[in-house]
């Protein structure tokens, strides 16, 4: 059986795994005060070009995208996103449970526009009701989108010169942002998305680590009581080395974006040879993910075989399914796949 249902099948790279083991009987102080998880700050400072930066390391995604949304929101206010957002979509609501809302907006290929964002903010302070009505407080998006596509440097830059022009935060989900970085034809580096937004994060779970993600405030002022806030909110692990180390690893080297390429490679591998064979890509992913639109009577062909994500029914008898790829996936699995069409 081959499995391509998800970028977080496996355990850890072998070089984090080496490391765990060294380390596995060192005394380390609790909660992220460890020498790793500061090492692995620094690093990662240096990388974004911010030495100011605040980092954080938490458990997985929802905790972290729910526990940042709610440590710099007021009670009343609400966080913008495109309606295929994770946060609006995948997270049991996560956000809604912190007592904020999530105000979406209709996406393009899983992205949104500055323009969107302007018109939304616009029409809602016309509102002679605006009061009465929940506030746009931040602007949320994630890089790859739900859909695997990439913002471009500019497309970021505009959004971030709408949230500034309103004084809202842009928070960028970084879940599987090593793939976004691989991807060939982008032209944002980390530098660039941490130039363009107020707080993002760095994925690990779905990139090479056990578990775990670096939260990256650059604007530190928005990083206050952070730490509590997520104390309260579940997001501090008690033995915090386990993530500071896996961080330290991944942003030496440059491993971060060495183990991300292997995802590029398979998940071009698999489009180049799927579309060849006559399937219709659903849109074009950069990324690691890729989606097909398959009658349904091929979809169930393909479940005695592989293991895919999903996605949405299109009609009667067409869906759109997902095949993902990791830091892990063999070339020859991917190879694989292709020849089973």
């Amino acid at each position: 059986m081959l499995h391509f249902e998800s970028d977080y099948m496996e355990g850890c790279h072998p070089l984090i795994l080496k490391k765990l083991e060294e380390i596995n009987f060192e005394k380390n102080v609790g909660y992220g005060a460890d020498r790793y998880c500061a090492r692995a700050a620094e690093k990662i400072k240096v990388a974004c070009g911010k030495p100011d930066a605040i980092v954080h390391f938490m458990i997985g995604g929802t905790n972290t995208n729910s526990t940042i949304i709610r440590s710099i929101l007021r009670p009343s206010f609400g966080v913008l996103s495109a309606d295929s957002a994770h946060i609006a979509f995948h997270e049991a609501g996560a956000v809604e449970a912190t007592g904020h809302k999530v105000l979406t907006i209709p996406h393009k290929d899983g992205k949104i526009t500055a323009e969107q964002a302007e018109t939304y903010i616009r029409l809602f302070y016309e509102d002679e009701n605006w009061e009465h009505e929940v506030r746009p407080g931040m602007v949320y998006i994630s890089h790859p989108t739900e859909y695997g596509t990439l913002y471009t440097r500019q497309e970021l830059h505009d959004l971030h010169e709408v949230c500034r022009k309103h004084h809202l935060p842009l928070f960028i989900d970084g879940a599987r942002l090593g793939y976004g970085l691989a991807a060939y034809d982008t032209d944002v580096t980390l530098k660039d998305l941490a130039d363009n937004c107020d707080v993002f994060y760095i994925g690990g779970t779905k990139v090479g680590a056990l578990l775990g993600e670096a939260v990256v405030f650059t604007d530190p002022s928005l990083a206050q009581d952070f730490f509590t806030i997520r104390k309260m909110s579940g997001g501090v692990l008690a033995k915090g080395w386990l993530i500071g180390v896996q961080f330290d690893v991944l942003f030496t080297d440059d491993n971060y974006l060495k183990i991300a390429k292997n995802a590029i490679d398979t998940a071009m591998t698999i489009r180049k040879g799927l579309t060849e064979k006559g399937l219709k890509l659903y849109l074009g992913s950069p990324t690691n993910q890729q989606f097909f639109t398959m009658e349904d009577q091929e979809v169930k062909r393909i479940a005695e075989f592989a293991g895919y994500g999903f996605m949405n029914k299109l009609d009667d008898t067409h869906s759109v399914i997902r095949f993902c790829t990791s830091w892990a996936t063999r070339m020859e699995d991917a190879e694989a796949l292709v020849a089973h069409f």
